[in-house]
């Protein structure tokens, strides 16, 4: 069947041929370009496929999940949302969850996500114990740190581009509730953010700040720090409520007066103190507003995500709002967190050690280009590293000079495998090449 995909920052498309397993044992590969595509949550061009699109969410069941060691094995294209159904009542949980639950474990997989306690727990390939890969020439693989553990590694965070994964070993975390109990403080300054990072780390569990891109002089930087642990004992059920926005509006409802307007009240008006919360509305809030990405029109929006050492992660978010700033270009959700020493296991893993920025920017077009041009030149100065899998637009030496470990992961990519992100930079599969391949 012939399918239109769009990428969730609504910028890059693709229209293509699909192919929809219904189970893990009988998946297999045409013998022509294609690439794994789950729930469509990728915001760039990474998940876009250039040939035919397999679509995992038929392959949506639980194998196997040990109650007693939190053990659990599933196919690929099973959302997490319905994983923490399946083991939250049993007394277990996600051991690393990004900001939707609206992702499928092979997508949480291909991107090694991370989430609010990186500085505890790593990124979501840390805690992958094995998964089954098929490769395009029909061999089906177990891969582990102990066995194909070169597809293993260049598997997590790889973007779908070694083969399709179509079963996931994952070690869950014991809590007696997904719930939280959070505590939000305002903070004035980015220096005041990173004090009330250190003082958090060893006590709490998961830690996050939203920044108010729209501040600036003496308030640049200010925002909410939220840090929270597990309650410790489950709540009453209580029925959430769910919105939508029902349509893309002609034009984007996220200008700089709405932004400006919005990052003002969320600082003036939030309530500081310690309070419990649904897990749903701590790690997904914007989960709470089906089809959000809307909201940014029919010209979408860039997501910049960038990772910074720590000496000179302060200066370089610094002058990143302050380049926001010169564009009179501005962030609705502006998300800053610490990063761990805790290294992934995967190849092309984009978290490690520092302060991530994630930045979400209307698309203005060649104005909007430019600022993300700046936004990279400021990263890559800092020593830093820019996610390739969030935009659609991220240039071939930024990515290079962000993943040094290019030169080990290409000979693993399988040949048929292929997305527009891969073929725009030239990212491919050649066996004897230390380099990318040449344009």
């Amino acid at each position: 069947m012939s399918v239109k995909l769009h990428a969730w920052g609504r910028i890059a498309t693709a229209d293509v041929v699909a192919l929809t397993p219904s189970d893990s044992a009988s998946a297999s590969l045409p013998t022509h370009a294609y690439l794994p595509v789950g729930n469509s949550r990728s915001y760039g061009d990474s998940a876009m496929p250039t040939g035919t699109a397999i679509l995992t969410r038929g392959l949506n069941r639980i194998l196997d999940f040990n109650a007693e060691t939190g053990l659990l094995r599933a196919e690929a294209g099973i959302l997490l949302s319905d994983v923490i159904a399946h083991v939250a009542p049993r007394g277990w949980f996600l051991p690393v969850t990004p900001g939707t639950q609206f992702v499928t474990l092979g997508g949480a997989l291909a991107n090694d996500v991370h989430g609010k306690n990186h500085h505890r727990a790593g990124s979501f390939g840390c805690h992958v114990r094995a998964f089954e890969l098929i490769r395009s020439d029909g061999a089906r693989l177990l891969c582990s740190p102990q066995s194909n553990a070169g597809l293993y590694a260049a598997t997590i965070g790889g973007m779908g581009l070694t083969g399709l994964v179509t079963w996931i070993e994952l070690a869950l975390k014991p809590t007696p509730t997904p719930d939280v109990i959070e505590e939000t403080i305002r903070f004035p300054s980015l220096d005041r953010f990173f004090t009330l990072s250190a003082e958090s780390d060893a006590a709490y569990e998961y830690s996050v700040a939203w920044i108010d891109s729209s501040a600036r002089g003496a308030a640049l930087g200010r925002g909410l720090f939220m840090r929270a642990n597990h309650a410790d004992a489950p709540a009453a059920p209580r029925q959430g409520v769910r919105l939508a926005l029902p349509f893309t509006p002609p034009l984007s409802l996220m200008n700089g007066t709405s932004i400006g307007l919005f990052n003002a009240a969320q600082f003036a008006l939030a309530k500081e103190g310690k309070r419990r919360r649904g897990y749903g509305q701590f790690f997904y809030p914007l989960d709470g507003i089906g089809g959000w990405n809307k909201a940014y029109g029919p010209r979408g929006f860039h997501q910049h995500q960038s990772v910074l050492p720590l000496p000179k992660a302060e200066s370089a978010i610094a002058d990143m709002l302050n380049a926001l700033h010169e564009a009179r270009i501005h962030s609705f959700i502006s998300v800053l967190k610490i990063f761990g020493r805790q290294a992934s296991p995967g190849l092309l893993s984009f978290p490690r050690e520092g302060a991530t920025l994630a930045l979400d920017l209307p698309n203005h077009g060649e104005a909007t280009l430019r600022l993300l041009s700046r936004l990279d030149e400021i990263t890559l100065r800092a020593g830093g590293a820019v996610n390739p899998y969030k935009d659609s637009r991220l240039p071939r030496d930024v990515f290079e000079a962000s993943f040094p470990s290019l030169a080990q992961m290409q000979p693993w990519l399988d040949p048929l495998a292929a997305s527009q992100f891969s073929r725009r930079i030239g990212f491919t599969h050649h066996p004897n090449s230390t380099i990318l391949a040449a344009e």
